[in-house]
């Protein structure tokens, strides 16, 4: 065999081995499932929205509002009374439905009379992710079309033509949004949308990155122990095993913390700056967190960074060397970007069973859920993640003393071997 297959054999052997290959296949089915959920986005769009219609209005452009509805949406209640707003409401709700509108009996005679008509939206949103906008975006679809429908009419009559304001708007929206049980008058769901896109994407990344960084340097950091024989040498002097990952442990958690703080300080800063009131009083929407939410978030983080450095600690005591650790940190990598990418374009609350049992599985995906969460007031989510995300941690650190204990495990056959002959000639 010439000396090049020799080597390509060499060193295929070293990079395939059980902790990298394990990994990457649990990697791929999470991306699998995920990828049949966001499968579900084409046909949730071609869907028609499911509505509940009250028309008051006995005039002539109230029709133009319900045919276009009739045509292109399912509607699951009907009316010509305010009375049953109630009903139309949980109606909808029971029927995971996007709306309610409401045709106010001044509807066309406002439009005759040279004003806008007013439609009085309820909207009702489950979720904040990008897939649980998808129903209302489609009402608002429909919405616009029956504005350019009037608007096309008014066009043709000559006494409107002149009212350039009404041609171009001759319906105004009268908007409340319920979003996860609170209620905002006078905002859209995409109003609301566009204010928490840039948390819902910003958030995430960043807990990302702290994640890729703090644990590549862990996985990275026990590799050139390793390679520089510096944790041969630990293991033969007379230095307790649990002392050793406690030293690790803290060390880690201590940057971890730092990279925290700082964290928190910037995201304060950050929802400062994004506070959005639709007026004053107990109506108003704010995107602002209390003390005690950044507090809980702060933990939160710390808690999936401690967690994160214990698994890569673990996943560090597989590593052979330097080289072999840079193929460790893809499991870390891709379970750091999973609920990334999760929390963008769905909300915990609206996932399947299994899907949820999954995100809530994994650590750092809490962190990413928790400003989001607190926004809205669920702090069973968040309070309950810190608990589970603490046993991870202890589980893993009992995991990663255990694995300090038995040197075949952790340094490999030829360092066990060595250790051994040492022993044997004390």
């Amino acid at each position: 065999m010439s000396p090049l297959l020799n080597m390509l054999k060499k060193e295929i052997k070293e990079l395939l081995t059980p902790g990298t290959i394990l990994p990457i296949i649990i990697v791929t089915l999470i991306f699998g499932s995920i990828g049949n959920t966001m499968g579900n986005i084409e046909q949730e769009i071609q869907q028609k929205p499911m509505i509940a219609l009250i028309n008051e209005d006995s005039g002539i452009y109230a029709p133009v509002i319900t045919s276009i509805f009739q045509n292109h949406s399912t509607i699951v209640f009907n009316s010509s009374s305010r009375s049953e707003k109630e009903n139309a409401i949980e109606t909808v709700k029971q029927n995971n439905g996007a709306a309610v509108l409401i045709i106010p009996e001044n509807f066309s005679s406002n439009i005759l009379s040279m004003k806008p008509g007013p439609i009085e939206v309820y909207w009702i949103v489950k979720g904040t992710g990008i897939m649980d906008a998808i129903p209302s975006a489609s009402v608002e679809g429909l919405m616009y079309h029956a504005q350019r429908q009037i608007s096309e009419i008014l066009i043709l009559q000559s006494n409107a033509s002149s009212n350039a304001t009404l041609v171009l708007n001759p319906v105004i929206e009268i908007d409340t949004t319920n979003i996860k049980g609170f209620e905002y008058p006078n905002i859209s769901p995409g109003a609301i949308a566009q204010i928490l896109s840039t948390q819902s994407t910003t958030t995430p990344i960043v807990m990302m990155m702290i994640i890729i960084i703090a644990g590549g340097m862990v996985i990275s950091s026990m590799a050139l122990e390793k390679e520089n024989k510096t944790l041969e040498t630990l293991l033969t002097i007379p230095v307790r095993r649990v002392s050793i990952i406690t030293g690790k442990i803290a060390a880690s958690a201590i940057v971890g913390l730092l990279l925290a703080v700082i964290y928190m300080f910037g995201i304060g800063y950050y929802m400062q700056s994004l506070t959005f009131d639709t007026g004053t009083g107990p109506t108003s929407f704010s995107l602002t967190l209390s003390t005690f939410d950044l507090l809980l978030v702060g933990i939160s983080l710390f808690a999936a960074l401690v967690a994160g450095l214990s698994l890569c600690m673990l996943l560090g005591t597989m590593a052979k060397n330097y080289k072999s650790a840079q193929t460790l940190t893809a499991p870390v990598t891709m379970l750091a970007i999973f609920p990334m990418i999760l929390t963008m374009f769905t909300d915990f609350d609206t996932l399947p069973l299994a899907l949820k049992t999954l995100v809530f599985a994994i650590p750092f995906s809490h962190p990413m859920m928790a400003q989001r969460a607190l926004l809205f007031g669920d702090y069973t989510l968040v309070i309950g993640g810190i608990i589970y995300v603490s046993i991870f941690s202890i589980v893993v650190i009992g995991l990663v003393i255990w694995v300090f204990t038995t040197d075949r495990l952790l340094t490999g056959t030829v360092v066990g071997k060595k250790l051994a002959r040492l022993k044997r000639k004390r």
